[in-house]
Parts: C-alpha cells; sequence; structure tokens
C-alpha cells in the first residue's frame, strides 16, 4: 500500500485519540470546550478516519488485482471529508458544515461500495462473502443517519426514533461493516478454505448481527418479544464463534510457524478481545441487567472501545505488520505494547467503575484523574508507531 495512505491512516487514528484524552481531561480540570461536540469529532474520526480508511486500504489492495487510480483519488475526496468532521465538529456539533462533510463521507462510500463489488476479484468463496456482506452492511447501516433529520424535525432528539437510528448506525457499522471486514481479511492472511464449518460461522454470524439490533431497541421501546430475539441472536452469535475458532485454529498453528512473534501476539490479543465481546454480548440475555445496562455510561463507552480499540484496531494493526507494511521494531515493538497496555488499564477502570454504579457502590477514588493518567498511553503509543514508520526507509507488502 503507498506509504502516504497509511501515514494519513495513523495520522487520523492520534488525532482521535488526542480528542479522547480531552475528553477525559474535561472531568478533571473542565476545559473552555463543548464536551458532546468533541465526543462527535472524536468518534466520527475513529471510525471513519481510521478504521474506515484502514479497511478501504486494504480492501482495494487485497482484492482489487488491477488497481485504479478512481481508488486513490477517492481515498483523498473521502480524507477531505474527514477533515472537515475532524474541524467542524468540536466548533458546532452537528450543524450545516459538519453536515456537509458527514453526507459527502457517506456519497464516498457508496460510491467505493459500487466500484469495488464491480472489480472485486476473490477465488476464496469465505472470503468473498464477508467482504460483500461487510460492504452491504457498510451501507445498510446508513439508514440510521438518513433517519436522522426526520427524526428530528417530527419527534426531537429525545424520541426513541432518534435514539433508536443512532443505535442502528452504530450496530451495522461496529457488528456489520468493521467486524465482518477485519474477518474478512483474517481469513484472507491466514488461508481459510471454504468448508461446511465456514458455511455455518458466516450464516449464523450475519443473523446473529442482525437479530442482536433487537437489545438496543429494547432500550428505547421495550417489549418481551425483544428480549426473546436478542437471547436467539446471542445463541447464534455464541455457535458462530464455535466455528470460527474451530476453522482457524489448525491454520492458526501454521500461521504461528511462517510468522514473526510480534504480528502472532497481535492476532491473539485481537482474537481474545473478539471472544471476550462475544462472553460479554451474553450477559445481555439477563432480563435485568440488559434493561439497566443503558443507564451505566460506563459499560456502554467499556464495550464500544473493546470493540473499536481491541478488536477492530488490534486486527488492523495485525494486518499492517503481517502484510510486511509496517516493519517489526523497538520502536514498534513499544508502541504497540504501550498501545496494549492502554487499553487494557482503561478498559478495566472503566468496567470496574461501571460494576460499582450497577452494584451501588460509587465513584473509585480519584476516578477520573486515573483514567485520565492511563489514556495518556494510547496518543504516545499511536506517535511512536507513526513515528516509527515515518522513519522505516523500506517496506514491502505482501498480496498474497
Amino acid at each position: 500500500m503507498p506509504k502516504n495512505l497509511v501515514i494519513t491512516c495513523l495520522f487520523n487514528f492520534l488525532i482521535a485519540a488526542l480528542m479522547g484524552l480531552m475528553l477525559r481531561y474535561f472531568y478533571v480540570n473542565p476545559i473552555a470546550i463543548n464536551y458532546r461536540f468533541l465526543t462527535h469529532a472524536h468518534s466520527h474520526v475513529a471510525m471513519l478516519g481510521w478504521a474506515y480508511l484502514v479497511l478501504y486500504c486494504f480492501f482495494v489492495h487485497y482484492f482489487v488485482p488491477e488497481q485504479k487510480s478512481v481508488y486513490s483519488k477517492l481515498f483523498w475526496l473521502t480524507q477531505i471529508a474527514v477533515i472537515g468532521m475532524m474541524i467542524s465538529f468540536p466548533i458546532q456539533g452537528y450543524a450545516a458544515i459538519s453536515i456537509s462533510f458527514s453526507t459527502l463521507h457517506i456519497f464516498c462510500s457508496y460510491y467505493f461500495v459500487y466500484r469495488i463489488w464491480n472489480d472485486l476479484q476473490i477465488k476464496n468463496s469465505l472470503v468473498k462473502q464477508l467482504v460483500k456482506a461487510s460492504l452491504l452492511f457498510m451501507v445498510i447501516s446508513t439508514i440510521g443517519v438518513w433517519c436522522l433529520g426526520p427524526a428530528v424535525g417530527l419527534l426531537g432528539q429525545a424520541s426513541a426514533f432518534y435514539q433508536i437510528a443512532i443505535q442502528f448506525f452504530l450496530n451495522f457499522q461496529f457488528n456489520g461493516w468493521f467486524l465482518l471486514a477485519v474477518l474478512a481479511i483474517a481469513c484472507h492472511q491466514l488461508k481459510i478454505q471454504p468448508s461446511e464449518s465456514a458455511k455455518v460461522f458466516f450464516k449464523y454470524l450475519v443473523l446473529a448481527t442482525i437479530l442482536t439490533f433487537a437489545l438496543p431497541i429494547q432500550w428505547f421501546a421495550s417489549h418481551p418479544l425483544l428480549y426473546w430475539v436478542n437471547g436467539l441472536g446471542i445463541l447464534l452469535q455464541l455457535v458462530s464463534l464455535y466455528y470460527f475458532i474451530k476453522i482457524i485454529k489448525h491454520k492458526f498453528q501454521t500461521f504461528k510457524t511462517e510468522t514473526s512473534m510480534l504480528v502472532i501476539r497481535m492476532y491473539q490479543f485481537s482474537l481474545g478481545c473478539f471472544i471476550i465481546k462475544t462472553s460479554l454480548q451474553t450477559l445481555s440475555i439477563i432480563p435485568q441487567f440488559s434493561s439497566e445496562l443503558f443507564e451505566h455510561h460506563n459499560f456502554i463507552i467499556g464495550f464500544i472501545h473493546l470493540t473499536m480499540l481491541g478488536v477492530i484496531s488490534g486486527f488492523l494493526f495485525a494486518f499492517l505488520l503481517q502484510s510486511k507494511t509496517i516493519l517489526p521494531s523497538r520502536f514498534i515493538s513499544v508502541g504497540l505494547s504501550l498501545f496494549l497496555l492502554g487499553f487494557i488499564l482503561t478498559e478495566a477502570i472503566l468496567f470496574i467503575q461501571g460494576a460499582f454504579y450497577f452494584l451501588g457502590i460509587g465513584l473509585l477514588p480519584n476516578y477520573y484523574s486515573i483514567l485520565f493518567v492511563v489514556s495518556i498511553l494510547l496518543p504516545v503509543s499511536i506517535t511512536l508507531i507513526l513515528i516509527s514508520y515515518l522513519k522505516q526507509k523500506s517496506y514491502g507488502t505482501q498480496t498474497t
């Protein structure tokens, strides 16, 4: 992959991490920022400037053998949309300029799906199904965005319709587009071949992604049937996870003998987070827990970060290393170690505090200060990785 594209993605990730650090500092020493506006900027840059664009690069690199200049031009147009959101959201929140750049990004994503759908050349049927399903979920997720305007105009931002529209976008972005995309690349890099187990894994994963959307609907439009729908989705998700582990187990053992220990550790970390994510979702089967889950902000933020930083970003770093886009070095090892340490510590603090709130214990001593201090590790780690990559004199990306 072109080095300047990877640098751009890492830069976006660093900006998102710095914004997240400012959000944590706000509770230590309130500063003259609009917290809600900065939250919008942080989430959009992390999702659309980091995860989306890295997946964009990998999809084009691996699955479009005859790469065309249109993909490079579209990348930079998409990056302009990201920069627009990066600047406008902290200033005005959801308003004319930020909405315009968000809309530009959506139209860029539509054109990307249209072009790559026609240019895809994938022999492996499992990988092809995962890629196409992820792209479909990406498009489907934007229905939630288009519903926000009518929801505000007709019922207001406090309405169930508005909140469900947001959850629709987030669910099918994270659990649909991002998750299926990284699993597609993982299966490609691990050379997972089509099989009956692979078919079951794919079918149940897609069904689970759809059915588990019943949980966020339950938060805003309670109905007993939604518990059962979510429960069925969780069951299918567990079965899908079982078959995924089954199909990669043997291949991963072979893979471990062919690659560096750093790549193996990143894969193990990402797979571990994927298993933890699925296991935690299983708790939503408990009616009392699922109904109160949304009231405990720490659980929600912790779970989002588990998915975004642990599963998605963990896999993305593993892919960048395995493809030899980023070459292992002392600084890269230190940077990734600090990233993992920062992630583990912040997750532990968020979930412990969430459990304290859930049990009625109260606030951890110096909670906000401790959370801010350990969060410093995340932008520091990304900075080290970015600087090391900038200094990297040679690199070569494997395509098979």
